[in-house]
């Protein structure tokens, strides 16, 4: 079972302008994720960094959405001193500071996925020189991926 971390933007997405093609696209593709979650597919993991980034969220309706499916984690990611002296590593590499902590928490519970819609951290992470533990994959690639390696 591959396991998976979700960016923020992700659990995100179904709130974002559903006029736009790739925003509507990438809806569809995050709730067929979460069946496949639900089905036991995937194996999902969430961190302190997560809960804590959705506390920030201004909108209490989406706020309570966001935590429902980050409740279909198998596993929480506690942080630790290990995380933040990896993520302020990648932050000196130029990788947002809650970024570098999503990425440091992922690489810790070593999933194999760390799945975002941010085309800023995907560009980011490609250019890197340094080696990340972790696949940082955009949404929609991952489907397709995965997808295609199933049904071929």
């Amino acid at each position: 079972m591959k396991k998976l971390y979700l960016d923020l933007c992700v659990y995100n997405r179904p709130f974002d302008d559903q006029r736009q093609r790739r925003i509507a696209l990438e809806t569809n593709l995050f709730i067929y994720l979460l069946g496949q979650i639900e089905e036991g597919i995937y194996d999902l993991f969430t961190s302190s960094v997560l809960e804590y980034e959705n506390q920030k969220n201004p909108y209490p309706e989406r706020k309570g959405k966001i935590l429902t499916y980050l409740s279909l984690a198998r596993r929480k990611i506690t942080l630790t001193s290990s995380i933040v002296e990896r993520a302020k590593f990648l932050e000196s590499l130029g990788v947002r500071p809650i970024d570098a902590l999503h990425i440091a928490s992922a690489e810790e519970a070593r999933v194999e996925y760390f799945i975002t819609c941010d085309d800023s951290l995907l560009e980011k992470i490609k250019n890197l020189h340094s080696p990340i533990k972790v696949k940082v994959i955009g949404l929609l690639e991952f489907i397709g991926r995965d997808y295609l390696a199933e049904h071929l």
